[in-house]
């Protein structure tokens, strides 16, 4: 082996010893540096009991609140006072303006104002607002969910701003068709569609209150404009009647829609245009069957009462403060239904309203003969008539729960379309039939009884399903939430089953629901 050899041989044998004791320093270091050291384990050893264990830890996550599904509840008041108001008079300037009809029906059969035009073409003109508004809901609630509350409603500003000012320029009856009745009705709708349900979203214990004084601005607003409409029209004549409504409507109207606020996205409310399975709940139904025999005697008194006193003797302004005095009595008595209704229950007042409403009619508009007794009936009658308009928002909350409201509220809508259609129609004829109003009169109070009856049943379930409620709970029926129970997952469809059951047992019990 030449020096050479021996010489690299040698170094390399330097470099692996070197590198050998590098690695196990390095090893030494990496040891030193993570095991703690005696002092350290010592800290730790003392900090330990300081610390919080595993179980600890675990401890404290179960009493952690989990995060709810459920939403906050609503303030009962606050800026939902605001909105009671906009709403009001949205409804002032829908409804009201509506309700108004009867003067101009009165002007148009005593100038005779579209000369082809017969009784029944005109019944058919306010017959159509009222079923257009029902009809357009699913569009209505369609809007709300794809564009939101405010541009939905801006879109029924248009529409009605738009039928006034075009029936301002029409000169045949099938303008007024397209004018006063179908496009006033698709605004009409598009206003109040996504405007009922706001009002219950802000209250608890003041919801049938506060939807009472909303409520009550349609018959405001009807009393308001029956008689403006009236003087306008022999001041400055049809064509600038309809132009200063349309005007006052479209400001009233703009400004209430700019203040006006939903909590649709806070309770998770559904805004579907057709949740058909709801109609697979009886109870759900008899709501539905309630609005329907309701609005076939409702439609009839708004629009019959000034033919009516026509019939008995009295002169058209006579005719016309009627009209106007029956939607005085809906402003009065709406907002004391919605108060007692907290009290009492909403469906018990709702019930025994609407019974009411037919039992004066039988009683009390079947011999109004004079002047002054159809002035008597038109006051008390009114308080009474549109109940179903005031307390239909919180009674369907009732039954279907927050969320479900506006689905619910858009497929009632629908079902009262027929109703609302044909109710004077029908009412027409069977005085031109029997040659006297005692038939519509009759009609009209026995349709209120078949929808109190509804109504009757209705509550039957709801306690039955609360008492349900309350055994599987374990507590006392009263102090169940009648509305936020059916937002609850947990034993409410057992308890809905249940309740059904026991509808013919527990209507008669009385119990505040």
């Amino acid at each position: 082996m030449t020096p050479k050899m021996l010489y690299i041989i040698a170094i390399s044998s330097s470099k692996m010893k070197t590198s050998q004791s590098n690695s196990s320093d390095d090893v030494k270091t990496e040891r030193e540096r993570t095991s703690p050291s005696s002092d350290h384990k010592a800290s730790i050893s003392s900090n330990h009991e300081d610390s919080p264990t595993n179980e600890t830890l675990a401890s404290t996550a179960e009493k952690q609140p989990a995060p709810s599904s459920t939403p906050a509840p609503p303030p009962n008041g606050g800026y939902g006072w605001v909105c009671t108001i906009c709403c009001a008079l949205i409804n002032a300037h829908t409804w009201g303006l509506n309700s108004s009809y009867g003067v101009f029906l009165a002007h148009y059969l005593a100038n005779n104002t579209f000369p082809s035009a017969t009784p029944l073409d005109y019944a058919f003109v306010g017959s159509l607002s009222i079923s257009c508004a029902m009809l357009v809901s699913p569009l209505a609630t369609y809007g709300v969910r794809i564009l939101g509350t405010k541009p939905t409603l801006f879109i029924g500003i248009v529409f009605e701003t738009l039928s006034l000012i075009g029936a301002s320029f029409a000169t045949k009856i099938w303008h007024l068709f397209l004018s006063q009745g179908i496009c006033f009705g698709i605004g009409m709708g598009f206003l109040f569609i996504p405007s009922v349900g706001i009002v219950p979203q802000w209250f608890t214990t003041k919801r049938s209150l506060a939807n009472g004084f909303a409520t009550c601005g349609s018959g405001l607003g009807g009393l308001t404009y029956s008689l403006a409409t009236g003087a306008m029209i022999k001041t400055i004549g049809l064509p600038w009647a309809f132009r200063v409504l349309g005007i006052v409507a479209f400001a009233v109207n703009t400004i209430c829609t700019i203040l006006l606020r939903d909590r649709n996205k806070i309770i998770g409310a559904s805004q579907l245009a057709f949740d058909t399975k709801l109609f697979k709940r009886p109870e759900y139904l008899l709501v539905n069957f309630w609005g329907f025999f309701s609005l076939l005697a409702y439609v009839v008194l708004i629009f019959s009462l000034a033919n009516y006193a026509n019939a008995i003797g009295l002169s058209a302004s006579q005719a016309s403060l009627i009209s106007a005095l029956f939607n005085l009595g809906q402003a009065l008595g709406r907002p004391p239904i919605g108060y007692f209704s907290d009290s009492i229950g909403r469906l018990n007042m709702a019930g025994l309203m609407t019974f009411l409403a037919g039992l004066f009619a039988l009683i009390i508009w079947i011999f109004s003969h004079s002047y002054g007794v159809l002035i008597f009936y038109s006051l008390i009658g009114g308080t009474v008539a549109g109940t179903f308009w005031c307390t239909v928002a919180p009674v369907t909350a009732e039954v279907v729960g927050l969320r479900d409201v506006p689905a619910a509220l858009n497929l009632i809508w629908l079902f009262i379309v027929l109703p609302s259609t044909f109710s004077e129609p029908i009412a027409l004829e069977i005085v031109a039939g029997t040659g006297s109003y005692l038939g519509t009169q009759l009609f009209t109070g026995f349709m209120y009884i078949a929808a109190a009856s509804c109504i009757l049943f209705l509550r039957g379930w709801k306690i039955g399903e609360m008492n349900e409620l309350a055994r599987l709970k374990g507590q006392d029926a009263e102090q169940i939430d009648a509305v936020a129970a059916e937002d609850e997952k947990d034993h409410v469809d057992l308890a809905r089953a249940k309740g059904r059951t026991g509808i013919l047992a527990n209507c008669m019990v009385w119990r505040k629901v």
